[in-house]
């Protein structure tokens, strides 16, 4: 009988010796090839933005010619203060803070608190509603045009913000996304454990559910900024040019028998600038987000 037959299984399962496992905690670099790609979809992506401040900045007459302008002109400043003066763009700006911050924030709070409850509470009919819900992103939204401009202006509430503001209070896809984010991101012995402690429902919100579901709703309220401030339909309808927001004001700028095509993109400009602001201010943020979800999913 050999040696290796009398010694014990576990002896011999010590005397191997581990296998070395490459690559493990080694930082990943970016080839030549990823950085020609990052770049080429970066200057694709920058190149509208860019454009529109070149035509900015030239005359309706220059935009016309061809070739068209590749650099930019000396009359930026001009045709910005023409379309802010024109479209009335002042008034529009304070408008549109108001409407796509209350929506935003009403949105992030709503759909917070919905997602939670679809996502960690139990009641009755949950997956019907959860599937009502899912089910209302199918229907166009060009459909409830005509029952929500007679609903509105049954209330009175013709060409005021709040035609604007009501019905985007929440949205279906903002629950959704809550809800997905939280069945992964919230676990349930965080909850179980402030129950115990002694922790009403309010608490348990204020204090559990919203630091979890912090890079969420950082992510979705940019989303939400961003498409209500460039909402254009239901504006358009609901509000006039007395009262409007900056895409209805925007729609201005377009009239008349020739339209001044340099003004136009500066104000479209003007436009986009405030959600450029927002990005530089809160992308970090929203990144950081983004990835902390991916991390826990």
């Amino acid at each position: 009988m050999t040696t290796s037959e009398l010694t014990p299984p576990a002896a011999r399962a010590a005397k191997v010796r581990p296998r070395r496992v490459t690559g493990a905690g080694k930082q990943l670099h970016a080839g030549p090839v990823t950085y020609v790609v990052l770049t080429v979809f970066a200057l694709v992506s920058l190149a509208p933005l860019v454009w529109t401040a070149i035509a900015a900045s030239r005359t309706d007459r220059r935009l016309a010619e061809t070739p068209p302008p590749l650099w930019f002109g000396g009359n930026l400043f001009k045709n910005l203060r023409s379309a802010w003066e024109q479209a009335g763009l002042g008034t529009a700006m304070l408008n549109s803070v108001i409407v796509a911050g209350t929506i935003t924030v009403s949105t992030v709070l709503f759909a917070t608190l919905a997602g939670f409850a679809f996502a960690k509470l139990r009641f009755r009919f949950s997956n019907l509603l959860l599937l009502l819900t899912i089910g209302t992103m199918m229907i166009p939204p060009q459909l409830a045009v005509v029952p929500l401009y007679l609903w509105m202006s049954d209330l009175g509430w013709s060409n005021q913000l709040q035609t604007v503001i009501l019905p985007s209070l929440v949205t279906a896809f903002g629950t959704f996304f809550m809800r997905q984010y939280l069945v992964q991101a919230l676990p349930a012995e965080l909850i179980e454990a402030a129950r115990v402690d002694g922790a009403s429902s309010l608490r348990v919100v204020w204090h559990v559910v919203f630091p979890a579901a912090r890079p969420a709703m950082a992510v979705l309220g940019l989303l939400t900024f961003v498409f209500a401030w460039n909402d254009f339909l239901w504006p358009i309808i609901a509000l006039n040019q007395q009262n409007p927001t900056v895409q209805v004001a925007l729609n201005s700028l377009g009239t008349g028998y020739v339209p001044d095509q340099a003004v136009i993109m500066a104000g479209a400009l003007l436009g986009t600038l405030p959600l450029l602001f927002a990005f530089l201010l809160f992308g970090k943020q929203i990144v950081g987000g983004i990835m902390q979800g991916a991390i826990k999913g």
